[in-house]
């Protein structure tokens, strides 16, 4: 299939704003998701286990250079307690995220790694950043299942914009994937929907890299500032006249559902920044348009107004239990089910129809 025919198509539905024609494409997200995933949601229980980081991304709240925000970094026992709960909850994988800190130690994260699947059987996902292959190695070893390392953007100039370096060589995330699954994890990564200076082009070229890169897990949610960050202070887009990608819910929905299409078999999260836009129900739409996990929220409360990496955060107040059983309901409102055991990706056979020829065909007029 030609690529430049996949991104004019691709474009055609990032511009797409007729409401009959975007219902077409939520039905065949979901009918996609139905036949690659099915119906369960897979519940991964969250948990922050530290705010410090030594980056100055320019949007995120956690950036070393916001003295406003108080630090906290969980101690084992706390991380160790909150993984039970998840088990007790019955989720299959806990998610432990944090900024960039290099106060985690290697040894040390590798140690948590391993009394969470001693004691509990989780699957466990770690999202701490870009860490040291023998680092990676270590944490591989220990039991780590799944990484999770976002490339924000497939536009060069725009990550290290907004992701200035610390030294040396700039990051090549797309090679550290890479090397993340030669070491044996499942990888995730993804991008943020609106980012000033994003084009229509450039988002095109994230859902391709989705595709290219074969992820097992892909994060989609709306660029949302923290007002302590050069961003959130305000930057003009460097776009040209008509080509900023908004950072709307309905942007969001549609990255998503393209996303579904063209990787019918990863999971992919309805994100709580989503929820956050759309504290109603914008997690259960994400859901309706090729979503297929739910990331509790398991950080004590103590902690979780800390992790600000951006502001008014969703789920800031609710105890795990009380969301616990409100995320039943909201499932079963659906006719959805939660997920049992560690929700891995499961690979279809060679031979089965690429989806992405349906999503490029469909988009014809």
């Amino acid at each position: 299939m030609n690529r430049d025919m996949d991104q004019t198509r691709l474009l055609a539905w990032l511009r797409e704003n007729d409401p009959a024609r975007l219902e077409a494409l939520w039905r065949l997200a979901d009918d996609t998701r139905r036949a690659g995933v099915g119906n369960a949601v897979h519940l991964r229980g969250l948990i922050e286990i530290s705010n410090h980081c030594v980056r100055q991304c320019a949007y995120c709240g956690l950036r070393a250079g916001n003295r406003a925000l108080a630090r906290y970094r969980m101690n084992e026992t706390e991380i160790v307690a909150a993984a039970r709960q998840a088990c007790a909850l019955g989720y299959g994988t806990v998610v432990l995220q944090a900024g960039e800190d290099t106060g985690l130690e290697g040894h040390w994260v590798a140690r948590v790694v391993r009394r969470i699947k001693t004691e509990t059987g989780l699957a466990v996902t770690l999202s701490l950043g870009e860490r040291t292959e023998a680092e990676w190695a270590q944490w591989r070893e220990a039991g780590a299942d799944r990484y999770l390392l976002r490339f924000e953007t497939s536009d060069r100039a725009l990550f290290e914009a907004i992701h200035p370096g610390r030294g040396g060589p700039p990051a090549d995330r797309l090679a550290m994937l890479a090397r993340l699954r030669q070491l044996g994890y499942e990888i995730g990564s993804g991008i943020m929907i609106g980012i000033p200076g994003q084009t229509f082009e450039s988002v095109a070229r994230d859902l391709q890299l989705f595709r290219e890169l074969d992820l097992d897990m892909i994060g989609i949610g709306p660029y949302i500032p923290h007002p302590d960050t050069p961003l959130g202070r305000g930057r003009v887009s460097t776009a040209p006249a008509g080509e900023q990608v908004p950072n709307v819910e309905g942007m969001v929905y549609k990255v998503l559902a393209l996303a579904r299409l063209l990787c019918p078999e990863a999971n992919i999260p309805s994100t709580t920044a989503l929820a956050t836009i759309n504290k109603r129900d914008g997690r259960e739409l994400g859901l309706q348009r090729g979503g297929n996990v739910w990331m509790p929220n398991l950080t004590p409360m103590p902690y979780r107004r800390l992790y600000q990496i951006y502001p008014a955060k969703a789920c800031l107040e609710e105890t795990a239990d009380a969301a616990h059983r409100r995320l039943r309901e909201r499932l079963a409102a659906l006719g959805r089910q939660a997920g049992s055991g560690p929700g891995s990706r499961k690979r279809v056979p060679a031979a089965a129809p690429a989806p992405a020829a349906q999503v490029l065909q469909c988009c014809e007029r």
